[in-house]
């Protein structure tokens, strides 16, 4: 059977993924220790909070290496919101704290703006940027889906950016690199397409 992994690392919207998952009837569970991925066949990133407490708490809880090592090797992987951000090298957030550096760049602050809310809170559209990605298989294109963040992934024009949304600036909304995929909404949070991505992702293990 399929297994697939939700990293607890102290810091996460673990429910809601973990909740989302046993109403889909997907066999999910909560890692809460490195040697706990060794037996799954994908791998969920949560992330809400700080940039720089994200990092801390992975690597205060052993699973870097373990992830990035897990990436090198194409295995399926989804982040989801500061999931998908510590997948660069370091954001405006925390500027003393490095990323996974999977990804090149910063994730940026959204521009201070008068008219331009900040965070980024709720319903917001993603246009398909990639053909054929596997996360948006039966998902039409410019759905809206749920957002909170103040912080964004400057790479719309980049070859992975699978999706890309607007709020002041175009960045990249969803990711694809291989198997690697990552999202800055909440697929949990967002309703039949949200759940429908979430069973896309599980297909590819």
């Amino acid at each position: 059977m399929t297994r697939i992994g939700i990293i607890d690392y102290g810091m996460g919207n673990l429910g809601s993924v973990t909740n989302a998952c046993r109403f889909l009837e997907l066999p999910a569970e909560v890692i809460t220790a490195p040697e706990g991925i060794a037996t799954c066949d994908a791998l969920i990133l949560p992330g809400v909070g700080a940039f720089g407490d994200c990092m801390a708490h992975l690597r205060g809880h052993g699973f870097v290496e373990p992830v990035l090592k897990w990436i090198a090797e194409d295995r399926p992987f989804l982040g989801i919101c500061l999931g998908l951000q510590v997948l660069f090298a370091g954001s405006e957030e925390s500027p003393d704290a490095e990323g996974l550096g999977v990804l090149p760049g910063k994730v940026k602050r959204f521009p201070k703006e008068p008219e331009l809310k900040v965070p980024q809170i709720g319903w917001n559209r993603v246009r398909q940027a990639a053909p054929n990605c596997p996360l948006f298989a039966d998902v039409p294109d410019d759905t809206y889906f749920y957002f909170v963040h103040s912080y964004y992934a400057d790479a719309a024009d980049a070859p992975y950016a699978a999706g890309v949304t607007v709020h002041g600036v175009n960045y990249a909304s969803a990711i694809w690199k291989g198997r690697m995929m990552a999202v800055q909404f909440h697929p949990e949070k967002s309703q039949k397409m949200g759940l429908q991505m979430l069973r896309n992702f599980v297909s590819q293990a």
